[in-house]
C-alpha cells in the first residue's frame, strides 16, 4: 500500500483496569504483560504504518492479546459460574459507524475476528451465544472445541474464590481470597487513526468471573464499552460493565467533543468522572482525528500503551507510569 504524509498514524492499547495490586505485581510479571504490550503495539503500528485501515491495526492488536493467557479475553478468559468460558467482542469503524459485534461465544479462539465478520458480513450489529458461532462456520471460521484451549489455572482459582466468597455470604465456612474485589475487571482494547484519518476501535473480554445467567457487559454495547466516529473520537472502555453500560462510557465522550466542544483529554477526564460518579470502577483509552490521545482511569491501574504520532512507543501500569 502507498503511504501518505496526510495523517501520522496513531494506536492506544489497553489490558484491562481495576484492582491490580502494586505489591503482587513482582518486576517479573509486570515486563511479562508489558512485553505483550509492546507485541500488541508493534503488530497493529506495522498495519498502520504501511498504509493499512485503522480497522485493521486494532483488529490485529487486539488479538495479539487475545491469543495471551495474560489477559481476560480469548485463551485468558476468566470462568462462568458454571465454569466455563463465554467471550464477548466488538469492533468499529470510525469512517461509516458501522460496526459487529458478538457476546456470550465459547469456541471462538479470537472473538475479534468474528466481531469483524459480523460486521462486513451480516445486516445485524450484535450476535450471541449459539447463533453467532453458526454464523462464524457458515463464514467459514472454524470452531475451538477443547475448552482446554481456554483453561488457565489462574482463571480457575479466581472462579473457586468468588464461589468460596458467595458460601461465605450464605454464612458457610469462611475462605481467604486473595484476589477479592477484582472479579469484574478485566478487558482487552485497541483504537488507532490511519494515514487516511480515520478512526477505528476494537474491544475483547471474558467478561466477569462467576457470571450467571447469560450475563452480558458493555464490550460489545455500541457507545458504551466500543465506539469510533471520525467527526470526534474512537474509544474502548474496560473496567465494570454494570457501570459503563449506564454511563454509556465511550459515546459520552465522542459526545462531549461533538456537542459541548471538548479536548479529548477533557471529554475523556468528564465521561470517567462520570463513571466514579455512579460508583463505576475503570477507564477508557482514545484517540481524536488529530491523533490526541487519552489514557484515563480511576482505579489503582490500567495496563496500557501507545505508540503516539511522533513514532514514540510506550506501555504502563501504574498511575505513575507513563503519565
Amino acid at each position: 500500500m502507498n503511504k501518505t504524509a496526510d495523517h501520522r498514524p496513531v494506536l492506544v492499547i489497553h489490558g484491562g483496569a481495576g484492582t491490580i495490586k502494586r505489591d503482587r505485581m513482582t518486576p517479573e510479571r509486570e515486563a511479562e504483560y508489558r512485553a505483550v504490550l509492546e507485541q500488541s503495539l508493534k503488530t497493529g503500528y506495522a498495519i498502520l504504518d504501511d498504509g493499512g485501515t485503522a480497522l485493521d491495526a486494532v483488529q490485529a492488536a487486539v488479538r495479539v492479546m487475545e491469543d495471551s493467557p495474560l489477559f481476560n479475553a480469548g485463551r485468558g478468559a476468566v470462568f462462568t459460574h458454571e465454569g466455563v468460558n463465554e467471550c464477548d467482542a466488538c469492533i468499529m469503524d470510525g469512517t461509516t459507524r458501522n460496526a459487529g459485534a458478538v457476546a456470550a461465544v465459547r469456541r471462538i479462539r479470537n472473538p475479534i475476528d468474528l466481531a469483524r465478520l459480523v460486521l462486513e458480513k451480516s445486516v445485524h450489529v450484535l450476535l450471541a451465544g449459539d447463533g453467532a458461532e453458526q454464523f462464524a462456520v457458515e463464514h467459514g471460521m472454524t470452531l475451538e472445541h477443547d475448552p482446554a484451549y481456554f483453561f488457565t489455572e489462574h482463571r480457575w482459582q479466581q472462579l473457586q474464590q468468588a464461589l468460596a466468597r458467595e458460601a461465605a455470604e450464605r454464612g458457610e465456612e469462611l475462605v481467604q481470597l486473595d484476589h477479592a474485589g477484582d472479579d469484574h475487571l478485566g478487558t482487552v482494547g485497541a483504537v488507532a487513526l490511519d494515514r487516511a484519518g480515520n478512526l477505528a476501535a476494537a474491544t475483547s473480554t471474558g467478561g466477569m468471573t462467576n457470571k450467571r445467567f447469560g450475563r452480558i457487559g458493555d464490550t460489545p454495547i455500541i457507545g458504551a464499552g466500543t465506539y469510533a466516529d471520525n467527526a470526534a473520537c474512537a474509544v474502548s472502555s474496560t473496567g465494570h460493565g454494570e457501570y459503563i453500560m449506564r454511563a454509556v462510557l465511550a459515546f459520552r465522550t465522542a459526545a462531549l467533543m461533538a456537542w459541548r466542544g471538548m479536548s479529548l483529554a477533557e471529554a475523556a477526564e468528564r465521561a470517567v468522572a462520570d463513571l466514579t460518579g455512579l460508583g463505576g470502577t475503570g477507564g477508557l483509552v482514545a484517540v481524536d482525528h488529530r491523533g490526541n490521545i487519552a489514557m484515563p482511569f480511576n482505579c489503582e491501574g490500567m495496563y496500557r500503551g501507545c505508540i503516539d504520532r511522533n513514532g514514540a512507543l510506550r506501555t504502563a501500569v501504574f498511575r505513575d507510569h507513563g503519565d
